[in-house]
């Protein structure tokens, strides 16, 4: 089972760091959303030990649902 590092960056300047045991990396971002005090404009830095982590910023859906979308990307 894969150890997934994270550090997370609240709106707030708070900033945390943890790793999650998952299975996969959608459940390790799941996991994170989950038990973390997370809100909308959070952003979450996530890898694996050797690879450059990526990026990610929370964001509503509606209707209460909350979503990981990439950030820092550049556009094409």
């Amino acid at each position: 089972m894969p150890r997934y590092q994270f550090f997370l960056n609240h709106a707030s300047d708070a900033r945390e760091a943890g790793a999650v045991l998952s299975d996969s990396f959608a459940e390790a971002l799941d996991a994170i959303a989950e038990e973390g005090n997370v809100k909308e404009g959070d952003t979450l830095e996530i890898g694996v030990a050797g690879f450059p982590p990526a990026r990610f910023e929370l964001v509503a859906l509606g209707r209460g649902a909350r979503a990981w979308r990439p950030s820092g990307q550049l556009a094409a």
